[in-house]
């Protein structure tokens, strides 16, 4: 299929890519008590942990290459989740082995924000559009990066 004419504007679409990994952690924020980490997070903030089996969905977009029919290369974008992803917490104690969670409670709005911002160093430039956690089938989270501008 040749190439759009001169002047047709831009394609754009958004591309979605799936995958799991496994990690336990446990609820605990160091700025509280032990009896109101308790409170707060329940059989969560178990000393021993919990793991999960999470799910995420990494979602870029832009252009349309009108050469190759792509807006990234589905190769790249799995190396990149591997990196950014599965090497630092498959299989790992989110508190334990992955340092940023040294000091920031491993919540799943904080494993989105942490998966965020090692894909965003990868990736090409305002091409990372939207990361998806699902802890359970339950509870997911959505984070698409800092707003810019706040509605009251």
């Amino acid at each position: 299929m040749p190439p759009p004419p001169a002047g047709t504007p831009a394609r754009t679409a958004r591309v979605s890519r799936c995958l799991s990994f496994s990690a336990c952690h446990r609820l605990h924020s160091k700025s509280l008590s032990d009896e109101e980490n308790l409170k707060l997070f329940g059989k969560c903030n178990n000393p021993n942990g919990h793991g999960h089996n999470y799910k995420v969905v990494v979602t870029v977009h832009g252009e349309i290459d009108p050469t190759s029919g792509m807006v990234i290369n589905l190769t790249d974008l799995k190396e990149y989740m591997q990196e950014a992803i599965l090497e630092p917490l498959d299989h790992k104690n989110l508190d334990k082995d992955v340092a940023y969670f040294a000091d920031v409670v491993s919540t799943t709005e904080n494993v989105a924000v942490y998966i965020w911002e090692n894909l965003r160093k990868r990736l090409p430039v305002g091409t990372l559009y939207k990361v998806k956690v699902y802890e359970t089938d339950q509870n997911i989270v959505v984070y698409k990066g800092e707003e810019t501008t706040l509605e009251k």
